[in-house]
């Protein structure tokens, strides 16, 4: 869909995943310094794995409770009632300018918090009661799954 208006654009809106976007900070910076684009600081192999997917209506997209721990220790704790801009002004902005289609996935943010992550981390990402997506920084592995049916 293009240029869909804000009254109905979540329409458009099949599902949610939890995601971890990450963030290679050494690479970012050294391209800063090069005056290069810093893509590729977050393009890396496992650096965007994708929990399972959660179908619309299991989700109130104005009033989420998003966590992340690494190592079992929490350190982000965020709400989307805490978005500057929420989701469908977000997905009306993007669509104002770029054609979205299904299965495309569009990432919001993330709270407070990050930090860096060392070989061996495991990283988890989760809604509370409903689902968590985690990696083990060494391996690459990515681990999905759902603590209660949806």
């Amino acid at each position: 869909a293009s240029k869909v208006s804000l009254e109905k654009i979540m329409d458009h809106v099949a599902g949610y995943a939890i995601t971890i976007d990450v963030t290679a900070r050494d690479i970012q910076e050294q391209c800063k310094e090069e005056r290069i684009p810093w893509t590729m600081a977050k393009c890396l192999d496992t650096f965007c794995p994708v929990g399972p997917f959660i179908p619309a209506e299991k989700i109130d997209p104005f009033n989420t409770e998003i966590m992340l721990k690494v190592n079992d220790e929490l350190m982000q704790h965020g709400n989307t009632t805490d978005m500057i801009f929420n989701v469908p002004v977000l997905l009306e902005y993007i669509n104002r300018h770029i054609t979205l289609y299904p299965g495309d996935i569009v990432l919001t943010g993330t709270p407070e918090g990050v930090g860096p992550l060392l070989p061996g981390d495991r990283v988890s990402v989760f809604i509370p009661d409903i689902t968590e997506a985690s990696f083990c920084c060494r391996i690459g592995l990515i681990h999905n799954f759902v603590l209660h049916a949806i």
